[in-house]
């Protein structure tokens, strides 16, 4: 397939940017999608062309993907907690409609869609792969949910002709999380000391440029209509906690709290969003309790079909540490 233009939606955010920039580096002609209003200070120095466009807006995604060979869709909203979760429901699944619906029209010769690892199912200690069939009704928040309808969506695409592979990224760390993410959270938390223990559970974690570059990985090797797990390190939020801290100097959380325990102070902080404050609570009732299943994945398929590289954790959170120290005030200061 040609390296003619590349379009990426959510061109602004913290993967979407990291995209970006590995296209960049390939010397790939890039068509940046960002939403209407929104903050491009994670594109500051990068020369790319720039289209504002809301992705629920067909007859503009089909004009801003014109003449483009590939799409990246990633456009998303990545929350755990919204004051109204109308939105979320917009973007994630209208938007996704939308968006490939556009690219259909359009004739783009290949997609990568950005699903996540919430879209797949768990396994009761063990590690999940893209076999696993979702199974978190129970503890799915409208984030968890929205992403398991929107990958459904675009495996239709894929029954249906468009050339759609799906990545799904695990817990990405690393600079320009200038949100931040839920992710880039638990790291700033624990920078200012805000996490007051920890509990049972565990993540799957990866790199940001690592999550970008296996984005890249899927447009040159993924098979249509397949999905592959983007991510690395498998561990325990105890430890997780440990590491951070460890690099960053600070004390660690110390004192160990039960899931029943854990799960209620997560209640407490956002039912205090939810009544008081407004704004996103460092943890929530469902994402405590998707985190105590051990959200473990393989990343087998990753590495034996695309070549997905893995890049150490010690990195990975260094690279995080040092950026909320330095550049996400700054970042912060410019955003509007």
């Amino acid at each position: 397939m040609a390296a003619g233009t590349a379009a990426v939606t959510g061109a602004t955010g913290f993967i979407g940017s990291a995209v970006v920039r590995k296209l960049l580096e390939q010397g790939r002609p890039v068509r940046a999608l960002v939403e209407p209003g929104a903050t491009a200070v994670n594109l500051d120095g990068v020369d790319v062309e720039r289209i504002p466009v809301d992705v629920t807006d067909h007859d503009a995604m089909r004009r801003a993907l014109e003449g483009c060979t590939t799409l990246f869709h990633l456009a998303a909203i990545y929350k755990t907690w919204l004051p109204d979760e109308e939105l979320i429901h917009r973007v994630n699944i209208e938007g996704t409609v939308t968006t490939l619906l556009a690219a259909q029209q359009a004739k783009v010769q290949k997609v990568v869609y950005t699903s996540s690892i919430a879209a797949v199912g768990l396994v009761e200690g063990g590690l999940a792969d893209e076999t696993t069939p979702f199974n978190l009704f129970d503890i799915a928040n409208p984030y968890i949910l929205t992403k398991w309808q929107s990958e459904r969506i675009a495996m239709r695409f894929a029954e249906s002709g468009l050339p759609v592979t799906v990545v799904n990224p695990a817990f990405p760390f690393g600079p320009r999380d200038i949100a931040p993410t839920p992710t880039g959270g638990i790291v700033l938390a624990l920078l200012e000391k805000q996490v007051p223990g920890w509990g049972p559970g565990g993540i799957c974690t990866i790199d940001v440029d690592d999550c970008a570059e296996g984005h890249l990985l899927a447009e040159a090797k993924g098979r249509v209509g397949e999905r592959y797990i983007l991510g690395n390190d498998n561990v325990s939020l105890r430890d997780f906690f440990a590491l951070v801290c460890k690099i960053a100097g600070v004390p660690a959380p110390k004192v160990p709290m039960p899931g029943s325990l854990a799960a209620g102070v997560a209640l407490g902080m956002e039912l205090w969003a939810d009544h008081v404050s407004r704004k996103e609570p460092p943890a929530t009732y469902r994402s405590m309790r998707y985190a105590q299943r051990n959200a473990f994945f393989s990343n087998a398929k990753a590495k034996r079909e695309l070549g997905l590289r893995s890049r150490p954790l010690e990195e990975t959170v260094r690279r995080a540490v040092d950026w909320f120290r330095g550049d996400y005030a700054k970042a912060k200061a410019k955003a509007p």
